[in-house]
C-alpha cells in the first residue's frame, strides 16, 4: 500500500491545530496503511511547536514539525511538501477537524476512480451569535457535491482535499508564490492539472468540520474572498494568455455585477434573509471584472498575522 502524509500548515491557532491533529490521531479504516504527518508552522514566531511537541505522545503515526517563518499560504504548502516524500498527499486546514473514516474515504475514493486529486464535503461552523448573516457564512466556510463518490469535472481548493501521485505536482515548489498574501494558488494548481489531463474526484464520505473563528465569521471577509474567488476565471485565462477568454469573462462578470446588484439592493430594503447571497454573487460578479494585480484581497501571510495581532494583541 502506498503511504501517505497529512499536512497541516497552521498559523497562531494552538487550540485549533491541536483539534485537528487529533481528529487525524483518531482515523479508522486504514488497514496497516503507512501514515505520517507534518505540521508546517507558518508563524516567525514559531508558536507552534509547543502544541505539535505537547501532542506527540498521543499520535500514532510519525509527526514532523516544520517552521517556515516566511507568512504566506503557498510557501507554506510548499515547506510541507518538502518534508515528505510521500506519494498520496492529503491537505487539511488547521482550521478543520476530520471525520474518523475521512482519509479511508479519500484514499477508497482514489482507487476507485484513478483521480489525480480527491475532494471531499465541508461542514461549516461558525460562532454563535453571528447575527442576520449566519446561514449564509455557514454555507459559505462549507462545501457541498455529489451524492455519491465518483469522478468529477473541476477541482476545489486544498482545505480537505488529496492531492494524489506526488509525481503529478510540477516541480518541488508547485504551489505559486505569488499568491502567498491573496490566496488562489490552489485553484491555479488545479487548472494547470486539468490543462494536463488531470482527473479530478469527490469522496462523499470524506467530511471534516471547518470552524471559522470570529474574526473571519464576517460578511466582509466572506465577500473579500467572494471576490477573490470571482477573479480566479478571468486570471486563469490571463494566465493562458487566453485574451478572448479574459474580455468573456469580464462580460459575464458585469452582468452579473448589475444582475445581483440590483437584487440586493432590493432585498437589503426589505431585510430578506438572501439578501447575503446576491451580496456574494454581487462581488465574485465584480472579482471578474477587476481580476487585474492590486485589486487582489489580501487574505493570508502578513495581512492574516495584523488581524490576529489586533484580536489578541498579547499572542505577537
Amino acid at each position: 500500500m502506498q503511504a501517505v502524509c497529512v499536512l497541516i500548515p497552521t498559523m497562531r491557532r494552538p487550540e485549533s491545530l491541536a483539534r485537528a491533529l487529533r481528529s487525524v490521531f483518531t482515523q479508522e479504516g486504514l488497514n496497516g496503511r503507512p501514515v505520517s504527518i507534518v505540521v508546517v508552522d507558518n508563524d516567525p514566531a514559531g508558536t507552534a511547536r509547543t502544541t505539535v511537541e505537547a501532542l506527540r505522545s498521543e499520535c500514532p503515526f510519525p509527526l514532523a514539525y516544520r517552521h517556515e517563518p516566511r507568512p504566506g499560504v503557498a510557501t507554506a504548502r510548499n515547506a510541507g511538501l518538502a518534508e515528505t516524500n510521500a506519494p498520496l498527499i492529503a491537505f487539511l486546514d488547521d482550521d478543520e477537524a476530520a471525520s474518523r473514516g475521512w482519509l479511508a474515504a479519500l484514499l477508497g475514493a482514489q482507487e476507485a476512480t484513478g483521480a489525480d486529486a480527491v475532494f471531499g464535503p465541508i461542514v461549516g461552523r461558525i460562532p454563535d451569535e453571528t447575527g442576520w448573516a449566519a446561514a449564509y457564512l455557514q454555507r459559505f466556510f462549507g462545501r457541498e457535491g455529489p451524492a455519491s463518490t465518483g469522478l468529477i469535472n473541476h477541482g476545489y481548493g486544498c482545505g480537505n482535499s488529496m492531492m494524489v501521485r506526488a509525481a503529478a505536482l510540477p516541480g518541488a515548489a508547485p504551489f505559486d508564490t505569488s499568491a502567498d498574501q491573496s490566496g488562489g494558488e490552489d485553484d491555479a494548481l488545479f487548472a494547470a492539472l486539468e490543462a494536463r489531463g488531470g482527473r479530478f474526484g469527490w469522496a462523499h464520505d470524506a467530511w471534516v468540520e471547518e470552524f471559522a473563528p470570529p474574526h473571519r465569521a464576517t460578511m466582509r471577509y466572506a465577500l473579500s474572498r467572494a471576490f477573490a474567488y470571482g477573479q480566479g476565471p478571468s486570471q486563469t485565462a490571463a494566465r493562458a494568455r487566453d485574451w478572448p477568454g479574459v474580455i468573456r469573462w469580464m462580460l459575464i462578470g458585469g452582468a452579473q455585477a448589475v444582475i445581483w446588484g440590483a437584487a440586493s439592493v432590493a432585498l437589503t430594503v426589505i431585510a430578506h434573509p438572501r439578501r447575503a447571497d446576491m451580496m456574494d454573487r454581487t462581488a465574485r460578479g465584480l472579482g471578474k471584472v477587476f481580476w487585474m494585480r492590486g485589486f487582489e484581497p489580501k487574505l493570508y501571510g502578513a495581512r492574516e498575522l495584523r488581524r490576529l495581532d489586533a484580536v489578541s494583541p498579547s499572542a505577537a
